[in-house]
């Protein structure tokens, strides 16, 4: 299983709206895709200077998988985004493999 991290640290005078929009259509419109198992939003409790840092974390069964999402989707998803936010945010992605879980 692969883990699709996207780190952003967004302007904190559009935080609440940015956060609306991520639940209510950007996160919705990436799980839509067919590509993701499940995502989950964390707030990073350290604070930035001058901004609030969310985590997106998006779990893929496989790299081919994600490899279409990234192909397919991804571009217009995140031209939205920046789009809709020019200016007020930064981001970055990460990949990660999962080598193995615990759970209670």
């Amino acid at each position: 299983m692969i883990l699709y991290n996207v780190t952003v640290s967004i302007d904190p005078e559009i935080g609440d709206e940015w956060l609306n929009w991520m639940r209510s259509t950007h996160i919705p419109d990436v799980m839509a895709t067919g590509c993701f198992l499940e995502s989950r939003i964390s707030r990073i409790n350290s604070e930035e200077e001058g901004g609030l840092t969310y985590s997106i974390m998006y779990l893929c069964l496989s790299q081919e998988k994600l490899d279409h999402y990234r192909d397919k989707h991804a571009p217009s998803l995140q031209k939205d985004h920046s789009d809709r936010y020019a200016g007020r945010f930064a981001a970055f992605r990460t990949l990660l493999s999962v080598i193995e879980e615990f759970k209670v």
